[in-house]
């Protein structure tokens, strides 16, 4: 990825992205007004932070895409594997219960707010549409990224080796433990495979490599153009909000794509 200074705020963008006619990347948290543990640049309206603050934070992205915020298409983020999709009727919109959320609509930007998950970016040159989705451990073993591809070639046409993918900043295989209901979970899985699973440890708890899981999940449902950012959230607390690395009280990061 790249990184996009914005003022006091930095943005990181795919490179397999093209810089014309499409916005999208993912904010770090830093350049914001938020305090605390949530400082500064958080975006999550649940976690306990002042809901000025985070309204502000909203408000400054906005403007440094060049956005309205009437324009902004989010989602109450469940950790499952609804995907969305948004028309040009929708700006403004909160989906409910939904993880991913797909467009066609110039003007419209999707937002999501992560904290170790996946963000997962698409892009489809020839149909001109774009989609976001949230994927944890629990939306990967949903099968969301590969659901989000799906519905984008339901929706509008387009052949799944003609999409481009990318997987932004989230915790790595580095940090990411997980006990055995998890793995077994992931071995179930028509896209599992052994070398998700490092660092066995005693308990039956291992390391799981997210990231890899998602691309693994895209390549099933026929994705080929994925770019992975290979940032750990965790490791690098000092850019992102770790909901795992910060025990549970953080903010949440924006991760934004629309149609300029």
């Amino acid at each position: 990825m790249k990184a996009v200074q914005e003022g006091a705020m930095l943005r990181y963008c795919f490179e397999s992205f093209p810089s014309q006619g499409v916005i999208h990347g993912v904010y770090t948290r830093r350049g914001g007004t938020s305090g605390g543990p949530y400082a500064s640049l958080n975006v999550g309206s649940t976690v306990g932070d002042d809901p000025a603050h985070v309204q502000a934070n909203q408000q400054a992205i906005h403007r440094a895409l060049g956005v309205s915020d009437e324009s902004v298409v989010t989602a109450r983020q469940v950790h499952g594997d609804r995907v969305a999709v948004a028309s040009p009727q929708d700006g403004g919109k909160v989906f409910p219960e939904t993880d991913a959320v797909i467009t066609n609509v110039p003007g419209l930007t999707l937002m999501l707010r992560f904290a170790d998950c996946v963000p997962v970016f698409f892009y489809a040159p020839q149909r001109n549409a774009v989609g976001l989705a949230h994927a944890g451990w629990q939306g990967t073993l949903k099968g969301v990224a590969g659901k989000a591809a799906q519905a984008m070639c339901a929706a509008y046409g387009c052949q799944a080796d003609e999409l481009y993918a990318g997987l932004g900043p989230a915790i790595g295989p580095c940090c990411f433990q997980v006990g055995p209901q998890v793995l077994e979970a992931v071995r179930a899985a028509s896209w599992g495979r052994d070398e998700l699973i490092s660092r066995s440890q005693a308990g039956g708890k291992a390391h799981l490599d997210l990231w890899q899981a998602n691309v693994l999940q895209l390549r099933e449902v026929g994705v080929q153009h994925i770019e992975v950012a290979g940032l750990c959230t965790c490791c690098h607390r000092h850019e992102f909000f770790s909901h795992r690395g910060e025990h549970g009280h953080t903010g949440r990061f924006a991760a934004v794509i629309g149609l300029g």
